[in-house]
């Protein structure tokens, strides 16, 4: 029942900051996307906080300290993101296989590829994982809202908000509402949604091309400190 409680009460607080939001952002700024955005912030100053220990004290090779620091925040970020954010009802055993894959290709692709990069060309690796976490967060908040927790929807955040802080939503309204997503689909429809979506979609598939064979040849780099550790 705590739980239930926490989770209302922060559903209510985003909801009640994006109303409050100026310059007409309360308009385009979901509830779920400030929750992401606080979420994913404390996470990354885990990633940060571990990458600083692990390669800035423990002097473990840049690949190796970004996997497991990114590694473990992922972890976390999954954690907070279904239970508050998200709300998420579906089954964990079949949602857990899409995040890990949707995190596996954010890895390759801008934690471990594009971080990598900066890095070798002369970018402090700290500011280097910073550039990369803009470049990804686009992308996550994408295939978070739309791909791993597309059983929910905008309405369970309403729902929430509507039984007050310290109720949660029916668990009859909750199955309504995972129903009605999965209906609709995973692909968003409102031109706003429909433009950060395409846009996730277009930087996946540019920085695939260009930074896939830099990618490959860290993943081989990660795998043969590892083993040189072990």
């Amino acid at each position: 029942m705590e739980i239930m409680v926490q989770r209302a009460s922060y559903a209510a607080a985003m909801t009640a900051i994006t109303r409050r939001l100026p310059f007409g952002l309360s308009k385009v700024v979901e509830p779920n996307m400030l929750g992401y955005l606080l979420i994913n912030l404390f996470t990354f100053c885990i990633d940060l906080g571990l990458l600083a220990l692990l390669h800035g004290k423990e002097r473990l090779p840049i690949p190796v300290a970004v996997t497991i620091s990114y590694g473990t925040a992922s972890l976390v970020s999954y954690v907070l993101n279904r239970v508050f954010n998200f709300r998420s009802h579906a089954g964990v055993g079949r949602q857990l296989p899409v995040f890990v894959a949707v995190s596996a290709s954010n890895y390759l692709i801008f934690v471990l590829g594009l971080t990598d990069l900066l890095s070798a060309v002369g970018v402090y690796y700290e500011l280097a994982r910073i550039l990369a976490a803009c470049c990804e967060a686009v992308y996550l908040y994408c295939m978070l809202r739309w791909v791993v927790f597309r059983d929910t929807a905008p309405a369970d955040a309403d729902s929430d908000v509507a039984s007050g802080p310290g109720v949660d939503a029916s668990p009859d309204a909750d199955a309504a509402i995972a129903e009605g997503a999965e209906a609709d689909g995973a692909i968003p429809e409102d031109p706003v949604s429909l433009a950060l979506f395409r846009s996730a979609c277009t930087s996946l598939a540019t920085s695939s091309i260009v930074l896939m064979p830099y990618c490959s040849s860290s993943f081989m780099l990660v795998l043969s400190d590892s083993t040189a550790i072990m």
